[in-house]
C-alpha cells in the first residue's frame, strides 16, 4: 500500500505528447475495441508496431460472448511483442452518447481496471492514451478530468505503478490533460459532485 496524498500522487503523473508505441515504459494502454483484434487510431498503431504476435495472443483471449473479449470499462493484458513496452493493457472505452448512459463511470473504470491489472503484473511505469477521445467522441476536457482524477485516486492508495504517463496525440489533448493535472483543477475535481463516481 501507499500513503501518498493526492498532491504527492500528482507528482507521479506526467503529460507527454508523442507516439505511445515508442515510449520506453513497462506497459502501454491500448484503447481497444471489444474484439481486441485491432482497429483504427491508437489501436491500429499499437497492433502495427507490436507485429502479428500481438494479434495472435489477443485471439487466444476467450470471448465472453460472440465478438467480446473485453467488455467496456474492463481491461486485459498481453505481452508487448515488438514494442519497447513489456506489456500492453487493452481497455475498451465508452462511446459518447451525450453523457446519460454511464459514460463517465465506464471511462473511469477503464483507467482504474487498467491500473489494477498493471499493478498485479508489477508494472512500475505505464502510459495511457486519451481513451475514448478519438472515434468514440468523448469530450476531451471531460475525459481528461475523469482520467486524471481516477489515476490520482488510485495512486494515493497503491505503490504501483510508480509513474503514469498520459500520452497525447494532439496539441488539444495535450493542453486538456495539462489543465486537468493542474493544482487548480485538482481542487475543482475534489469539490465536484461527480468526483467520487
Amino acid at each position: 500500500m501507499s500513503n501518498r496524498d493526492e498532491s504527492a500522487a500528482s507528482a507521479h503523473i506526467e503529460v507527454v505528447r508523442g507516439d505511445i508505441t515508442a515510449l520506453a515504459v513497462d506497459a502501454i494502454v491500448n484503447a481497444a475495441n471489444p474484439t481486441l483484434l485491432g482497429g483504427g487510431g491508437v489501436d491500429g498503431a499499437i497492433h502495427r508496431a507490436a507485429g502479428p504476435g500481438l494479434l495472435a495472443e489477443c485471439r487466444c483471449i476467450p470471448e465472453l460472448r460472440p465478438g467480446v473479449r473485453c467488455p467496456t470499462g474492463d481491461a486485459r493484458i498481453t505481452g508487448g511483442h515488438r514494442l519497447p513496452a513489456r506489456y500492453v493493457v487493452h481497455t475498451v472505452g465508452p462511446v459518447w452518447r451525450g453523457g446519460g448512459t454511464s459514460e463517465e463511470a465506464l471511462l473511469r473504470s477503464c483507467y482504474r481496471t487498467s491500473l489494477i491489472v498493471a499493478a498485479t503484473y508489477g508494472v512500475r511505469s505505464i502510459a495511457f492514451p486519451a481513451i475514448s477521445c478519438g472515434a468514440y467522441g468523448y469530450p476531451i476536457h471531460q475525459a481528461a478530468a475523469a482520467a486524471v482524477h481516477e489515476i490520482r485516486r488510485f495512486l494515493t492508495g497503491n505503490a504501483l505503478p510508480e509513474r503514469v504517463h498520459l500520452c497525447a496525440f494532439s496539441a488539444e489533448v495535450h493542453a486538456a490533460l495539462r489543465a486537468a493535472l493542474s493544482p487548480r483543477a485538482q481542487g475543482t475535481a475534489d469539490s465536484s459532485p461527480s468526483a467520487g463516481r
